[in-house]
């Protein structure tokens, strides 16, 4: 009786071991291969009154319709920095709070926002850097000025949907270079 029972217990378990389900096997971890430019500086100078170290992947192109600002191609990395500059007409308060409230338009999307100072005294420069982090549309956007009668700001945009976790590596190359603009724009 014990026999017939142990192959009764083995059968029910062969059959039971015979489903359509399928087992699933953890893969490992995978990342992407980028193929960042390689990095080269060159001085860029532009004839509305800055100059900055321009990586050898910018490609800087006039924007029609106006004078001063700019569209920079950030070439491979399918990304687009755009940059204004204006003549300052009205208090500093009123171009920082513009800036500002630029930036918090993406608090939806955002997981955090950081910011970096750049005062840079004997240049006359003085600026911030925004970093949006999470899932929005610029994950980078910052304002420069001398605090009198100039005022440059620019947001960096990228051809493709926002997915934080993978345009990371990305984002890491091309903060690398905002923080090179900052700290060597210069007006004339």
């Amino acid at each position: 009786m014990l026999k017939n029972f142990g192959f009764a217990l083995l059968g029910l378990i062969l059959l039971a071991s015979c489903n359509d389900q399928e087992t699933y096997v953890p893969k490992p971890s995978t990342f992407l291969e980028l193929n960042l430019p390689e990095r080269t500086y060159e001085k860029y100078i532009d004839s509305c009154g800055y100059a900055f170290n321009k990586p050898s992947y910018f490609e800087v192109k006039d924007v029609s319709g106006s004078t001063c600002n700019r569209d920079i191609e950030l070439s491979t990395l399918n990304g687009m920095l755009h940059l204004s500059r204006l003549d300052m007409d009205t208090s500093l308060s009123a171009y920082v709070n513009y800036s500002i409230d630029k930036v918090g338009e993406h608090k939806v999307m955002a997981t955090a926002i950081l910011d970096t100072s750049f005062i840079r005294n004997e240049a006359k420069v003085f600026g911030t850097l925004f970093e949006l982090q999470g899932n929005v549309a610029s994950p980078f956007q910052f304002y420069l000025t001398d605090s009198t009668s100039r005022f440059l700001s620019g947001v960096v945009y990228f051809n493709s949907r926002p997915n934080y976790d993978s345009i990371l590596p990305t984002l890491e190359f091309v903060k690398h270079d905002l923080y090179e603009f900052m700290n060597t724009l210069e007006w004339d």
